[in-house]
C-alpha cells in the first residue's frame, strides 16, 4: 500500500514487479559511471589530487542524506521521493521546491550523462549519439520497470568488469605516489569543497531507488537496504578507479579531458586498451541514463497526480502499468537538450538543485519521531548543512544559474497557487 502526498492510503497505481536486488541495480546504474567517466575531470580541475579528500566528503554527505531517504520511503513508498516526503512531513510548498529541484537537476544530470556517452565513443557524433540513447530508452521504458530493471543489470555488470579492468592494469604500469599530492591544491579548502559538491552529482542516483516505492514488492525492508548496499558498492568502485587514475597520469591531465580515463590509460602506456574504457563508459553512461530517466519521469507522474504538473503525465498506461506519457515527454525534453546542453555547465547545475532537493528531505526526516525512524536525528541536521555547504561552494556559475532556475520554480508555485485560490 502507498501513501498518498496528502496521508491516508491507497493502492500502488504502479506494477510492483522489483526485489531488493533489482533495486539496488537500478541504484548502481544511477551511481557508477556517473561520478567515474562525468565527474572525473571537473573535480580534478577544481582540487587538483584533494579530489580524493572531496570524494570522500561527498560520501559521507551522501551517507546522511541516504538515512534520511531510507527513513521516510519506507513510511512513504509511493512514487516522487522527496517530493511525497515533504508534503507528508512539511507543507506542499517544501514538496513543491522538492520537486522542482529534482526535475530541473535530473534533466541536466541526463543531458550531462547522455553526452558524456556520445564523447566517449565518437566524439565528432557525440550530440547525435546522445539523442539516440535518448530515443532509445524512451521506447524501452514504455514496456515495463521490470525491462529497465533488466537492462540495467547487464549494464552495471559490464562497467564493472570494464572498471575492475582499469585497476588491474595500474598494478601493471609505474604509478607514481607523487601524483597524489598536493592534497590542497591552489584553491585550498575551498577547492576540496567544490570538488565535493561535484562528486555529489555521481551519489545522488541513490535517489533512484526512493522513487521506486510503488513498483518494489517489500518497500519497507527492501528500500533502506537497497539504498545502504549500492551507496556503500558506489564508495569502493570509485575510489578504486579515482587512486589508481591519479597514480598513473595525475590530476592536471585528467582536469584537461573529456575522457580522463581514456587519457590515465594512454598517458600510463595502455592505449592499445582504452577501447575497454570506451566500451565500459559506454554502458556506464547508458545504465545512469536509463535510471535518470526513469526516475524523473515517476517524479513528474506523483507531481501531476498531486495536480501540481499537466494532468495528462499522471496517465498510466493500460497494459504495461507505467507513466508512459510522462515517459515521453521526458524523451522529447532531452533529446532538445543534448542537442543544445553544454557538459560540464549541466554538471554544476545539477549538483545545485539535487543539492538543495536532499536538503529538503533531511528537513523531512528531522521531523520523524522516536518511533518513526531508524537512525539518530542528528544524522538529518548534518546532511542539511552539508548539502547547503556544498551546494553553496560549487562554482559560482553553477549557483547562479541554478538560483535562478529555483526562484523561478517558486513563481511559478505562487502563480499556481492564486490560480487555485
Amino acid at each position: 500500500m502507498a501513501k498518498t502526498p496528502h496521508g491516508g492510503i491507497q493502492a500502488s497505481r504502479l506494477s510492483r514487479t522489483l526485489n531488493t536486488g533489482d533495486a539496488v541495480f537500478i541504484g548502481l546504474g544511477s551511481m557508477i559511471g556517473a561520478g567515474i567517466f562525468t565527474a572525473l575531470a571537473p573535480a580534478a580541475a577544481a582540487a587538483q589530487a584533494g579530489l580524493v579528500v572531496g570524494l570522500a566528503i561527498a560520501a559521507t554527505v551522501a551517507y546522511f542524506n541516504a538515512s534520511s531517504s531510507a527513513q521516510l520511503a519506507r513510511l512513504y513508498p509511493a512514487s516522487g521521493g522527496t517530493y511525497v516526503y515533504a508534503g507528508e512531513r512539511l507543507n506542499e510548498f517544501w514538496a513543491w521546491i522538492a520537486g522542482w529541484g529534482f526535475v530541473v537537476g535530473k534533466f541536466a544530470s541526463c543531458s550531462a550523462v547522455a553526452l558524456t556517452f556520445g564523447y566517449y565513443l565518437a566524439p565528432e557524433y557525440a550530440r547525435f549519439l546522445a539523442a539516440g540513447a535518448v530515443i532509445a530508452f524512451t521506447a524501452l521504458n514504455f514496456f515495463g520497470i521490470e525491462k529497465t530493471a533488466n537492462a540495467t543489470k547487464v549494464i552495471v555488470s559490464a562497467v564493472l568488469l570494464s572498471l575492475a579492468v582499469i585497476v588491474l592494469l595500474i598494478f601493471v604500469g609505474e604509478p607514481s605516489i607523487s601524483n597524489l599530492r598536493p592534497i590542497l591544491g591552489s584553491s585550498g579548502i575551498y577547492g576540496i569543497l567544490q570538488s565535493a559538491g561535484i562528486w555529489f552529482f555521481a551519489f545522488a542516483g541513490y535517489s533512484r531507488i526512493a522513487t521506486l516505492g510503488e513498483e518494489i514488492k517489500d518497500p519497507k525492508t527492501s528500500i533502506p537496504r537497497a539504498i545502504v548496499l549500492g551507496l556503500g558498492i558506489t564508495l569502493i568502485v570509485y575510489a578504486a578507479v579515482v587512486v589508481s587514475a591519479l597514480l598513473l597520469v595525475g590530476p592536471v591531465a585528467l582536469a584537461q579531458s573529456n575522457a580522463p580515463l581514456v587519457t590515465a590509460l594512454t598517458g600510463a602506456g595502455f592505449g592499445q586498451w582504452q577501447w575497454i574504457i570506451r566500451v565500459g563508459s559506454t554502458f556506464a553512461t547508458l545504465g545512469v541514463l536509463l535510471s535518470l530517466m526513469t526516475g524523473i519521469s515517476r517524479m513528474l507522474f506523483a507531481m501531476a497526480a498531486d495536480h501540481k504538473m499537466p494532468s495528462y503525465l499522471a496517465t498510466v498506461h493500460p497494459v504495461h502499468r507505467v507513466p508512459h506519457l510522462a515517459e515521453l515527454t521526458v524523451g522529447v525534453i532531452l533529446v532538445v537538450a543534448v542537442l543544445l546542453a553544454d557538459l560540464r555547465t549541466a554538471i554544476g547545475f545539477s549538483s545545485f538543485t539535487v543539492l538543495l532537493y536532499y536538503a529538503v528531505t533531511n528537513l523531512s526526516a528531522y521531523t520523524l519521531t522516536e518511533q518513526e525512524r531508524l537512525y539518530s536525528r542528528y544524522l538529518a541536521i548534518l546532511g542539511f548543512l552539508g548539502c547547503l555547504v556544498l551546494a553553496f561552494t560549487l562554482p559560482a556559475t553553477a549557483v547562479g544559474t541554478g538560483g535562478v532556475v529555483m526562484l523561478a520554480g517558486i513563481l511559478v508555485y505562487l502563480i499556481q497557487r492564486r490560480r487555485s485560490s
